[in-house]
């Protein structure tokens, strides 16, 4: 609802358009307050909960959100670890939005409430109505399993289901708005709704976003680590100058690629195709060879594709490894790509439309962000390790981290958007002690963090745990991170440099190391985050940090996990691995 306007034009004196405008903006104000009002007590709450690792749900649910209150409905969007169990039965009108995490486990952010819904004094749900959107990726075994999980046990707590569950691949966007345009008409279904008020306040959102990526710039492509390392990792300047995009320190970028044209030659090459053949990609007719280019997956294979190498290779071992033991499955697959596939079986033939139906869509990557947004408001910094290796006498290459290093230039558009993750970010308070626990690549953040810091002129301690393969040569950002040491904004850096000595050392060790500090820290309210990889060193860190507070806090295991549970609870302890 605007405020009236009173034309140029209109036939009012001065003194009679001051007082009318005077008249009318205090009615408007009048007419919002009570349309607030009438909209809070009678209209219908709509909660939608999410389960979120890298921001996809949590977006969606804010999509959610806007349909339901242009459907006249209030909407509370909430992160899981933010409901108490009790709660559920609370909230007559429920929208579960979540992803799975790796091989069927829950988010993060959704653990403590998945716990309390399995325990025997979880609530009954018997005046809530649910419906479920479930995010996964089909190269994993337990696709969609925790949005599978959390259907199951809301319906087993007596809740009624009004939407059968709609689970989605990576390219989730088409079935996710086609989830929301049929759920919330239903959860308005026979509500009191108040017409939505528009405030007329102007928003300055940008037009860019991930249906509309920004067609960025590179400006700085450097490698940083030195050039007798085992890796190569390297720095990367974007600018978003122009876009009216903005983004904090915690955030990812997220890079849409292009695959490598050699890659693509080969492949083509393989199925005996020019490349020139006319296929019909998202309702128009492109080559074979772009397509390939920049609308697929062409590196790791699909399980349909796997099937059908399968079935018509007549191949015995890879028939009995697709219907037998994941791990064996697994292990086979383990540094091949669709290419080696075609090269084993040489007699294969497919036609260009039957090897596109094979294919998954190409998506999005996404970096966490090495820089503060404040700082540096229209470029973005990221620290990417180039995934380069040879395998089945053939090198393959990362697809989006070779990309960026060896196939964007100065002149070409990088096509990005951002991801916020709300829970990943430097503490408000700025006194409170900040721990980072990021070795390798998952220093990222924790740069940002620290300019942001800096930025901010924050007070707090700031604590970094920083480790890799060889100090003289993999330690990123060397310079920078002794300067900040230096200057007091690192008020402690514990460094776990791998192969620099006979036995391993890693960050989870300087951790036990220096345990009774740590829990210092915790006691005092310090945030604890961790970046970098998931499957080996966050479990190891997870566990560290458990020992930590078992030793030194004079704890039991149980009170130990209640404590750990409160810290992710807080956002004190929070994750951005991959």
């Amino acid at each position: 609802m605007k405020a009236p306007f009173i034309p140029q034009n209109a036939p009012f004196s001065e003194t009679q358009r001051a007082w009318l405008s005077g008249f009318f903006a205090g009615m408007h104000s009048h007419m919002l307050h009570s349309a607030s009002s009438i909209n809070s007590q009678n209209t219908r709450t709509l909660h939608i909960l999410y389960g979120s690792q890298t921001g996809n749900s949590a977006s969606l649910a804010n999509d959610v959100a806007t349909s339901a209150k242009n459907h006249g409905l209030q909407a509370v969007v909430k992160s899981m670890d933010e409901v108490e169990i009790s709660q559920l039965a609370q909230m007559p009108y429920l929208l579960i939005i979540t992803s799975t995490y790796g091989e069927g486990a829950m988010p993060d952010n959704a653990e403590i409430l998945w716990e309390a819904a399995n325990q025997e004094s979880a609530p009954h749900l018997d005046q809530v109505k649910y419906a479920v959107l479930a995010l996964g990726d089909t190269s994993y075994d337990l696709f969609c399993q925790a949005g599978i999980d959390w259907d199951n046990r809301l319906h087993a707590m007596g809740a009624t289901r009004i939407f059968d569950r709609v689970d989605c691949d990576t390219d989730f966007e088409e079935a996710a708005e086609k989830w929301i345009s049929e759920v919330v008409p239903l959860m308005a279904e026979g509500a009191e709704t108040i017409a939505v008020i528009d405030s007329g306040n102007p928003t300055n959102k940008s037009a860019y976003n991930r249906k509309n990526p920004f067609p960025a710039k590179m400006l700085v492509n450097r490698i940083i680590t030195a050039l007798d390392s085992s890796k190569e990792t390297r720095h990367y300047e974007i600018s978003i100058a122009g876009s009216e995009l903005s983004y904090e320190a915690g955030d990812a970028l997220c890079v849409i690629p292009s695959n490598c044209p050699d890659l693509v030659a080969a492949l083509l090459k393989a199925i005996n195709c020019t490349g020139d053949e006319d296929e019909p990609v998202n309702g128009e007719l492109i080559k074979l060879s772009e397509a390939l280019r920049n609308q697929f997956e062409i590196k790791l294979p699909s399980k349909e594709l796997l099937e059908e190498i399968a079935i018509r290779s007549g191949d015995q071992e890879l028939h009995s490894l697709l219907n037998g033991d994941k791990d064996k499955l697994s292990e086979y697959l383990w540094g091949r790509d669709i290419l080696d596939l075609l090269l084993k079986f040489p007699a294969l033939e497919f036609s260009a439309a039957e090897f596109l139906r094979l294919l998954k869509p190409l998506q999005h990557r996404a970096y966490s962000i090495s820089s503060s947004g404040k700082q540096y408001p229209d470029t973005v910094h990221l620290t990417v390790a180039s995934v380069r290796y040879d395998a089945h006498g053939r090198q393959h290459k990362g697809v989006c981290s070779t990309y960026l290093a060896d196939l964007v230039s100065a002149e070409s558009a990088v096509k990005v958007f951002f991801t916020p993750n709300q829970s990943f970010r430097v503490p408000m308070d700025d006194s409170l002690p900040m721990i980072m626990v990021g070795p390798g690549t998952g220093i990222a953040p924790f740069r940002a963090f620290l300019q942001e810091r800096q930025y901010r002129k924050a007070s707090g301690k700031n604590w970094l745990f920083f480790g890799d393969r060889n100090a003289a040569t993999d330690f990123l950002y060397r310079d920078e991170i002794e300067a900040m040491q230096s200057s007091g904004l690192l008020t402690h850096l514990d460094l776990a440099f791998s192969r620099d000595q006979e036995e391993k050392i890693y960050v989870q060790d300087r951790m036990l190391e220096n345990g009774a500090e740590l829990y210092a820290w915790l006691e005092q309210g310090g945030y604890f985050f961790v970046c970098g990889d998931a499957y080996r060193m966050a479990k190891d860190v997870d566990q560290a940090l458990h020992t930590v507070i078992k030793t030194h806090g004079n704890k039991t295991l149980t009170e130990t996990v209640d404590y750990v549970n409160q810290l992710k609870k807080d956002k004190r302890y929070v994750r951005d691995v991959y």
